[in-house]
């Protein structure tokens, strides 16, 4: 009963500080708040959470991961792949060797094996968090999708990082041989995994769909056990479940083009898989503020760790290791770009020379936030031979004052800085979408024509099926002809106005059932049905 009602407890936080995060006048970005709440929670109730690190990592992990992985931007991605795969692995590995031996050097009573374990979990970037620092100032959609690749594949280089720092400190010994050979094997193998099984099941769904029919829940269920199962068979034969469940991801995004779901399945599964990403992304800085107090509570056995004795050197090794963390970003951010002019001008492709504030922008956007927690509370509570952890707690401690660290800073210089901020300009996608829509209307039209026909014959009453088959087809052609004869702008602004008159209409249809209802005039599920129509209609032209 206790931890329902700690979960239930945990749930409320994230909704509330959902809506606190809005009625602030201020901009203060909503995992502050989450942390705050869960710091008011941890102070005024006797509930305690208990963490498991191997059942926090299963339940936390894999689902977002999985769901970054199917939800990115392929395309966008691709365009900046080289800049995305040097932040996300050149960078995390500079910062994982340089900060390993800064933090060492900087508090010798933490073994250099925890150190570089400490250094790993906060060199993942949390996308989330830069967006609900940067809500009120758009950041450009290409350095978004930037920051959302390095994310996903820092996330897990990061955390594979961590898991040869953590056997490191286990065994007491380390070779970079075996470790070289075992990280292809936990690399390849994870990857290797995540596909097949997603696939595996893919073609199993499909199969069972096709014979027996369709239904929404059981397929929202199996999306949601694909990155667990993923990760459970990694973990089995000693791979990375991390990677897993990031290759799983990423294949969905392929798998379910050749193997479509019905509409309302996939509007019904967006919806889940966006109350899950809410809830445990929310949950997790909930939690980080539940366990501040006996963090803080314990600050002065923990500092004693270090050989001083007064807490406040807390805050300076904080303030020290965020340092760091952002003079290495910067300086990899600058000489990234530098690299790319560079190879750009070889090619003769036009450069723009870059903005000071693009690069500072760039290295301020590296928050640290649920992953950075996620995975430092992994790390395990006792050596192989039953003895505590070394630094456990004081790692724990200062991951979690560089996360808050990091949020408050971006939240104070993102917004300045990415104020005007423009990126180099992308190639409009405006033509690519006007000739698809011309494409797929030439396809409806050729499909309608065929069933007009085969109607016809079956069914005889040609000049009914003519009739109806021409309403539907002068829908397409109208398509076509605003799309091919320069028209595209004038049938754009169209479309634009018809939405907005659309969609005062569905509000007044709104406000007529609700009175159709109050006077007992139709049923529940007449309303109920009204209602489910109007959403749809309200979602495709707010869209």
């Amino acid at each position: 009963m206790e931890s329902v009602s700690i979960v239930l407890f945990l749930l409320l936080a994230v909704v509330v500080s959902g809506a606190v995060s809005r009625m602030l006048p201020v901009s203060i970005p909503t995992p502050l708040v989450q942390i705050l709440l869960g710091g008011v929670i941890g102070l005024s109730t006797s509930y305690r959470v208990e963490l498991d690190p191997e059942l926090f990592l299963f339940l936390f992990l894999p689902p977002l991961l999985f769901l970054d992985g199917w939800r990115i931007p392929k395309d966008e991605l691709l365009k900046d792949v080289s800049t995305v795969v040097e932040l996300a692995l050149g960078l995390v590995l500079m910062t994982v060797i340089g900060m390993g031996l800064f933090i060492h050097w900087m508090i010798p009573a933490m073994p250099l094996a925890v150190a570089f374990a400490l250094a790993a979990v906060v060199s993942p970037t949390d996308p989330i968090a830069v967006s609900a620092i940067a809500a009120r100032v758009p950041i450009p959609k290409r350095m978004m999708h930037i920051l959302e690749g390095e994310s996903l594949l820092n996330d897990a280089s990061g955390l594979v990082c961590l898991r040869f720092a953590v056997a490191a400190a286990l065994t007491g010994t380390f070779s970079a041989g075996a470790a070289t050979l075992n990280f292809l094997w936990v690399a390849g193998g994870g990857l290797a995994i995540g596909v097949a099984v997603t696939l595996v099941v893919t073609r199993a769904k499909a199969w069972v769909t096709k014979r027996w029919g369709e239904d929404s829940g059981s397929q929202i269920l199996v999306s949601l056990l694909i990155p667990f199962g993923s990760y459970l068979v990694a973990e089995h034969v000693h791979a990375s479940g991390i990677l897993a469940a990031v290759s799983a991801g990423v294949t969905m995004t392929f798998a379910e083009i050749s193997r479509q779901a019905m509409a309302v399945t996939r509007m019904r599964r967006n919806s889940v898989w966006d109350t899950i990403q809410f809830s445990l992304n929310g949950i997790i800085f909930v939690l980080l503020g539940e366990q501040l107090p006996a963090i803080l509570a314990g600050a002065k056995q923990t500092v004693a760790v270090t050989g001083h004795s007064q807490p406040w050197w807390l805050a300076i090794y904080i303030v020290a290791i965020v340092a760091g963390l952002a003079a290495l970003r910067f300086l990899w951010v600058w000489a990234s770009l530098k690299l790319t002019i560079l190879r750009r001008r070889q090619k003769d492709v036009p450069i723009h020379s870059t903005d000071w504030r693009l690069i500072a922008a760039m290295s301020f956007a590296g928050v640290r936030g649920a992953i950075t927690l996620a995975g430092v509370l992994t790390i395990p509570l006792v050596l192989n031979d039953g003895t505590p952890f070394p630094a456990r707690d004081l790692a724990i401690f200062l991951a979690a004052g560089v996360i808050i660290a990091s949020l408050v800073l971006a939240s104070i210089a993102l917004p300045v800085l990415l104020k005007g901020l423009t990126m180099p300009p992308e190639p409009s996608k405006q033509a690519e979408e006007d000739q698809a829509r011309i494409a797929t209307a030439e396809a409806a039209i050729q499909a309608i024509e065929r069933h007009q026909h085969a109607l016809a014959e079956d069914r005889g009453d040609a000049d009914l099926y003519a009739t109806t088959g021409a309403r539907a087809m002068d829908f397409y052609r109208e398509r076509i002809e605003g799309l091919s004869e320069g028209q595209a702008v004038q049938m754009r602004l169209q479309d634009r106005l018809f939405s907005e008159f659309r969609l005062i209409g569905v509000k007044a249809e709104r406000a007529a059932i609700a009175q159709l209802v109050r006077g007992r005039r139709i049923g529940s599920e007449t309303a109920r049905k009204m209602t489910r129509e109007l959403d749809l209609a309200e979602a495709r032209h707010q869209g």
